[in-house]
């Protein structure tokens, strides 16, 4: 049987140990808080994370890093993505020396401006070909109720990422490979952006044309840096690119989409961070976007917007009316 770790007892990471454990894996999930990992091994329920879902008897809890890690041959990394670099520090010292490292986090990494991929290289000290990541339109609450999705395993080794395919194949979850790591790492960091921009259009109550319009082009600007960074762009309008865009722009379970709601309704930064229980990836990450865009020569407008209105204090309204009043262009420039 098929040994999985998975580090991060959230609502994704709990979610995705489900999956594991239905695909017939024997998973070990590492959960920070005491009370989350005896509620996971008594009742086999995440109640701060994922209440109402029951857990498969496959799965089980510790707080304890090497007892998650022992044995495992995928080590699967679901912390919020500004952690991670603090995190894996502590934890590769019990890590398998084969183990493959399995990213779950879509964003971009501050003041450093590195993908998920490139931090668990260098922090753990891995080479690529033992490092994959896993993206897609997959919110936890629909994978937790078992609802039939889609997903993407990307690793630069097709052997690596056809191993991690079948150790999370089930019914309901149906996983392609890909060997594109840098446009699926990119496709799932930008879109929590756009994911932002969409959900303050909502709550400013502007229409479907606007969330389309921005949906689009928010998918151009992913596009034109996946191309300066030498990703494949038919990425982009797969599983990796459009359909974790359309996820998370139009879902309510979306927390990117859902903080940026907030945001569109004259709710303050602080008073959005207040009423939201889990990380917004976006947040934080459309700075490093935003910094990547700029080391790789790159316009971003869309992105560049959502960072003056989310840590600029720039009116959503001011902002809007600056991004449509940008000089004409071509659409494909």
């Amino acid at each position: 049987m098929t040994r999985v770790a998975v580090f991060g007892a959230g609502s994704w990471g709990t979610a995705f140990a489900m999956v594991l454990a239905d695909a017939g894996c024997e998973v070990t999930l590492w959960g920070r808080r005491r009370e989350v990992v005896d509620a996971i091994n008594t009742a086999h329920t995440n109640p701060d994370y994922l209440p109402g879902f029951e857990l498969p008897v496959g799965v089980r809890a510790t707080t304890d890093p090497a007892e998650a890690a022992r044995g495992a041959e995928f080590t699967v990394l679901t912390v919020p993505s500004q952690t991670l670099r603090g995190n894996l520090a502590e934890w590769a010292p019990v890590l398998p020396a084969d183990t493959v490292l399995v990213s779950l986090m879509k964003g971009v990494e501050l003041g450093t401006a590195k993908r998920m991929s490139e931090v668990i290289e260098e922090v753990a000290k891995a080479p690529a070909e033992r490092v994959a990541v896993i993206t897609g339109p997959n919110l936890a609450k629909e994978i937790a109720g078992r609802m039939p999705a889609a997903a993407v395993v990307a690793c630069r080794d097709e052997d690596v990422a056809r191993r991690l395919q079948s150790a999370c194949h089930t019914s309901y979850f149906r996983p392609y490979t890909n060997t594109d790591v840098v446009g699926c790492e990119l496709g799932g960091a930008v879109k929590n952006v756009i994911g932002l921009a969409v959900g303050i259009a909502d709550g400013m109550g502007l229409g479907d044309n606007t969330k389309a319009s921005l949906m689009t082009r928010g998918l151009a600007e992913t596009t034109r840096l996946g191309l300066a960074m030498g990703a494949d762009p038919h990425t982009f309008s797969g599983l990796a690119g459009m359909g974790d865009l359309i996820a998370t722009c139009s879902s309510p379970l979306s927390r990117n989409h859902t903080f940026g709601t907030n945001l569109g309704r004259g709710m303050t930064l602080q008073e959005t961070i207040a009423v939201t229980k889990q990380t917004a990836e976006g947040v934080k990450s459309c700075e490093s976007v935003l910094d990547l865009a700029r080391r790789h020569g790159v316009d971003m407008p869309l992105t560049e917007t959502v960072v003056d209105i989310v840590h600029n204090g720039k009116p959503p309204l001011v902002a809007l009316k600056e991004l449509m009043s940008r000089s004409a262009k071509p659409e494909r420039s």
